[in-house]
């Protein structure tokens, strides 16, 4: 590739988009037109029943369509910088990394209890079409049809459903429905972000170290500037601090808490226990 892949991991509501947008607004950086392409990683495995590929499952026909629509962005935006956000890839690192071995990753992690209180949202939202049609050029013509099915069951069982959710949402671990019948929505969510972020954590540290980095959510939205000096430098894009002062511009620490606030003292206790040794790696607990 004549251009550096960078490929932000995270789970679901810690800060991804936020940090793809931020990195997106420097010259020569670009992505997809939308927000995710699990669509595009999932292409030749679109019936694994969840998003936990193993790196053998990255065969060569996969991994050649993989990166022919990263040289489309490429080539479209004419960058030297391609940065790709699935929260997915969250739970495939090794995968992503034999289908793009050039890539550079940055790790972006988030206290669990704030990413639930938001993630709780997103499982019922309504629908939001002009989101969905811009992720929907993404898909392979070939996948069409099973994305289809599957949109109309996923909006179906919201409408019916006691809860008001839809059937499935974000990254699917392995074994996904047995959990969605064993625990809470709440719960779920805690145990969708503690194992992304376990997984991610655990794959990332076989890496040769000069090739991720790790960016804490709050350390970042409080001194935005001095967060996307050091990435500046990790990556190797050169631009100066009038650049990062506009880039930066929009990032608050305004949603710190947010997210515990919403769910209230005796769910964040609660949740706290199912999350509590990964919280408290990070400091969170």
């Amino acid at each position: 590739m004549v251009f550096t892949p960078v490929i932000i991991i995270g789970a679901p509501r810690s800060g991804t988009n936020m940090l793809r947008d931020v990195l997106t607004s420097l010259p020569g950086v670009a992505t997809w037109p939308c927000d995710e392409i699990n669509y595009i990683w999932r292409h030749g495995n679109v019936r694994y029943s969840s998003d936990e590929f193993i790196p053998d499952m990255a065969r060569s026909e996969v991994g050649r369509y993989i990166r022919r629509q990263f040289d489309w962005v490429e080539g479209k935006y004419k960058a030297h910088t391609v940065v790709e956000k699935t929260c997915a890839n969250s739970l495939r690192v090794g995968f992503v990394d034999r289908v793009v071995p050039e890539a550079k990753y940055i790790f972006i992690r988030r206290d669990g209890l704030d990413a639930v209180g938001s993630a709780l949202k997103r499982w019922k939202a309504e629908l939001d079409i002009p989101y969905l049609a811009r992720k929907a050029r993404f898909v392979p013509t070939s996948d069409l049809p099973y994305y289809a099915s599957r949109f109309l069951w996923n909006r179906s069982y919201r409408m019916f459903s006691r809860d008001e959710r839809l059937a499935f949402w974000g990254p699917k671990l392995d074994g996904m429905e047995e959990l969605l019948h064993k625990y809470s929505l709440e719960e779920v969510c805690a145990l969708q972000w503690k194992r992304c972020v376990d997984k991610a954590a655990a794959d990332l540290a076989e890496m040769p170290a000069d090739r991720w980095t790790e960016v804490g959510y709050e350390d970042f939205v409080k001194a935005p500037e001095t967060g996307l000096r050091e990435l500046r430098e990790f990556l190797g894009i050169n631009v100066g601090e009038e650049l990062i002062a506009k880039a930066v511009e929009g990032v608050s620490p305004r949603s710190i808490g947010k997210g515990r606030e919403q769910l209230g003292k005796e769910a964040v206790g609660r949740l706290g226990q199912l999350m509590e040794q990964t919280l408290a790696r990070y400091g969170y607990a």
